[in-house]
């Protein structure tokens, strides 16, 4: 598995905020008002992950008071934070179309409330991503210091 690109990311938010920007365009009147509920979920998600990835990044690196933690626990949180980094930058695509198919009609009461929770949930959503990606960069492998050193004198050469 390859660590997940932050240009990957990008193009996936970008994409869906196209899409979801165009078919808002025809079908916004028939749907109901957003929840603002979608917000501190993905933020206690986020927390949940950079918490898990402070832990396994200091049990990797074998800090103080700390366990080895089992590789097959790290294979697990590294695919966790590819799948979560991507499910929630979809999910920011979609809220950044929303915010951007609504920009147009703030002075109506409904479509700036929807834009106020769209560009919210679009925030949290963003701030899942880093959780995410922070997740997958703590379950890397650390280097060893030999290799380091070798690699430093084959580049001199």
């Amino acid at each position: 598995m390859k660590p997940s690109r932050p240009v990957t990311l990008l193009a996936l938010v970008v994409v869906i905020a196209l899409i979801t920007w165009a078919v808002l365009r025809t079908a916004y009147v028939s749907l109901p008002p957003l929840p603002w509920t979608a917000v501190p979920t993905l933020l206690l998600l986020a927390l949940g992950e950079a918490f898990t990835g402070v832990n396994i990044l200091r049990r990797i690196r074998r800090r103080p008071n700390t366990k080895p933690v089992e590789p097959l626990v790290v294979a697990r949180m590294a695919a966790f934070g590819k799948a979560s980094a991507h499910a929630a930058a979809v999910l920011a695509g979609v809220f950044a179309g929303f915010a951007a198919s609504l920009a147009d009609a703030l002075d109506k009461p409904t479509p700036r409330a929807d834009f106020f929770v769209s560009g919210g949930t679009f925030v949290a959503a963003v701030v899942l991503v880093g959780a995410a990606f922070f997740l997958e960069y703590a379950c890397r492998v650390p280097r060893n210091p030999e290799d380091e050193a070798r690699d430093r004198g084959a580049s001199r050469a």
